[in-house]
């Protein structure tokens, strides 16, 4: 099978925070990243225009370790794309997390384990498709 149409980049990081409202207060005030969307009171979405932060409430650390990486993704141009991807990369044997679905906020997305066990997202995010 043929690899589909190239990403738009890795400009999706989410990261497990224990104070949530500290680590929006540092990507926020400090930072200059703005709240794009704030779907409850354990998950917010920042932007700085062109990417986006997930910061995710988690649990306490254990250890030295503040927050730990909670998965990266890659954008993609269109719905369809992700579809693609998901076909493409189950077809090369990687292993998948979850299918394609939709999203509350008009993105679409699936996600799959890359090397080491880091959690890919292939997303399709409206505000961030066309950057």
């Amino acid at each position: 099978m043929q690899r589909p149409a190239a990403t738009a980049g890795l400009r999706h990081i989410a990261l497990s925070v224990y104070d949530l409202e500290a680590a929006e207060r540092f990507y926020v005030d400090l930072l200059g990243m703005r709240v794009e969307w704030r779907p409850d009171t354990d998950n917010v979405y920042l932007t700085s225009g062109n990417d986006n932060l997930a910061l995710h409430r988690g649990e306490p650390p254990s250890g030295d370790t503040p927050q730990t990486l909670d998965h990266i993704g890659f954008i993609l141009r269109s719905p369809q794309d992700v579809d693609a991807w998901y076909e493409f990369l189950r077809g090369e044997g990687v292993e998948m997390k979850a299918a394609p679905r939709s999203h509350r906020d008009g993105a679409r997305s699936f996600y799959c384990l890359g090397p080491q066990g880091v959690i890919v997202q292939m997303i399709f995010h409206p505000p961030l498709a066309d950057c």
